[in-house]
């Protein structure tokens, strides 16, 4: 059996219960290199088999896998975060499926969500936002035409990039050129939860100056978005003018 379990954003406790006890009963653990915190090994039994996936490819993944499927034992693929999200799993699943080998998954705590706690922000503000866009800047790995930045900044909802902190000169352009104001509010968070987090707040138009200044290169998450403005409306959930399925109103 294979168990694909999500690290969590970098915190060791922010792995989930469920995902520490699958990499406690591991007898093969492949994990995601320098984006998972090392410290989450010391989960892993005695004697436990660690492979570095960063240093392997998609084929070698598979073969040790494979072997470990064939010695009867348990292994687990750790990603960083939440696995679904640029995690590249799907083609694993794919040769897993080839192969009938059985397979589950188990959530994690993806960065965006360690990102939107660290800076103990709300990515939904009504009247402000509703919509959450989680993309990256087009690079060695190509994007959608459809999926551009300049078009995603059309609609001026939060947003949050992956993968991008290295091309910001081309990312500030873009987000410029479809539509964010340059005084939109931006942060950049490295390494969101781990001991080392760091954040760095400015706008759409110092957002290039702010990561070069700070030699930011990797491991990184941009939020842009007016989410982390001073204006919003207040939730009409909670007011005492509102009524729910729970409770009527009283004013």
């Amino acid at each position: 059996m294979v168990h694909f379990v999500g690290a969590g954003s970098g915190a060791v406790d922010l792995i989930t219960v469920r995902g520490a006890k699958l990499l406690g009963e591991a007898d093969v653990v492949i994990y995601a290199g320098s984006l998972v915190n090392p410290d989450l090994l010391n989960y892993c039994k005695e004697g436990c088999e660690i492979h570095n996936s960063a240093k392997m490819t998609l084929e070698q993944v598979i073969e040790v896998m494979q072997a470990a499927e064939k010695a009867g034992k348990t292994t687990v693929r750790l990603h960083t975060g939440d696995s679904s999200i640029y995690g590249a799993v799907r083609e694993q699943f794919d040769e897993l499926d080839k192969l009938g080998i059985e397979y589950d998954v188990c959530p994690g705590v993806s960065a965006f969500c360690g990102a939107a706690a660290a800076l103990k922000a709300e990515y939904t503000l009504p009247d402000v936002s509703q919509t959450v866009i989680i993309t990256r800047t087009a690079g060695r790995t190509p994007v959608p035409e459809r999926e551009s930045i300049r078009s995603l900044a059309a609609h001026q909802s939060t947003m949050v990039l992956f993968l991008s902190t290295s091309l910001t000169e081309q990312l500030q352009a873009e987000l410029l050129a479809g539509g964010y104001p340059g005084s939109t509010p931006v942060a950049v968070v490295y390494k969101a939860t781990w001991p080392d987090q760091k954040i760095f707040r400015c706008t759409v138009e110092t957002l290039h100056k702010t990561v070069t200044e700070n030699g930011l290169t990797k491991t990184s998450l941009i939020i842009v978005g007016n989410c982390m403005g001073e204006t919003y409306m207040r939730s009409l959930l909670y007011h005492p003018g509102f009524t729910t399925e729970f409770r009527e109103a009283t004013q």
